[in-house]
């Protein structure tokens, strides 16, 4: 049996802190065969550099899922894609963007292969060009790159939870798990499919605690209040929180069970 550990957006400077503290403590005491982190808001709130990434890739992560934000470093973030192969975004969006949207590694004889998808919907006007749909790459990328005994497993960052759970669904049977990743709220959902795929709208993210969504207060306050345009600043005060899931898997990658892993720093 094989046990994956997957954690949720980890925002900016509070959320790689509390990653570095919680992470070496989970590994220890869950022992975990594989280890999966969303990073699209590592850099300062929004997407991802060389420096950060460095700044975490002691803690022994196998894969860096990522998300719409995760280009907003530009150059930056073009370089770390260039220099992390583990470091992926989503498969669906448009071509000419930099990285690739699965990536496959083995540990102790055991092949993981994880994907990046994004939702459509309330993402119409994220790019230029389209995201393409989550439902058809999935098929394609099921039908190129899966291979027998695989453990296969799915960050779908998304925000409508009706379209997230009809890609559950769609996928029961097919994949180990998908994980929802975007809204940084965890979802009280976590549970096992009927056809034995792991599933959860979203895991939450790993960043300060007495925020909104991770930013400071009164900066999300102000756009709601008329007083001026919201500014991406996480909040850097304050008590911090880990959100992330752990699933255990048993015959044919199948998961067996799904606990929502949390914890404050």
């Amino acid at each position: 049996m094989s046990k994956i550990l997957f954690i949720g957006d980890v925002i900016g400077k509070p959320g790689r802190q509390a990653l570095r503290e919680v992470l070496p403590q989970w590994k220890q005491e869950y022992k975990p065969d594989a280890v999966i982190v969303n990073v699209e808001n590592l850099a300062h709130g929004k997407g991802v550099t060389i420096n950060t990434l460095t700044n975490i890739e002691d803690l022994g992560i196998d894969c860096y899922t990522s998300g719409n934000h995760v280009f907003d470093k530009k150059e930056q973030s073009t370089a770390a894609f260039e220099k992390y192969n583990s470091l992926i975004r989503p498969a669906n969006y448009p071509n000419g963007l930099p990285g690739h949207g699965y990536y496959r590694f083995s540990k102790s004889d055991q092949q993981y292969l994880i994907i990046n998808l994004n939702a459509q919907v309330f993402f119409e006007k994220q790019f230029d060009g389209q995201i393409n749909s989550p439902f058809m790459a999935i098929d394609d990328i099921l039908t190129q790159q899966a291979q027998k005994g695989d453990i296969i497993l799915i960050d779908f960052h998304s925000e409508a939870s009706s379209e997230k759970q009809a890609f559950g669904y769609y996928c029961d049977g097919r994949v180990t798990a998908v994980m929802g990743t975007h809204t940084h709220v965890p979802t009280a959902d976590a549970k096992l499919l009927p056809k034995g795929t792991a599933y959860i709208g979203d895991v939450g993210m790993t960043g300060p605690i007495n925020s909104v969504i991770g930013v400071k207060i009164e900066n999300s306050l102000n756009i709601f209040l008329g007083k001026g345009k919201f500014k991406m600043e996480p909040e850097e005060e304050g008590p911090i929180m880990v959100n992330g899931v752990l699933i255990e898997v048993g015959e044919q990658g199948k998961a067996v069970k799904i606990d929502k892993l949390y914890k404050e720093v």
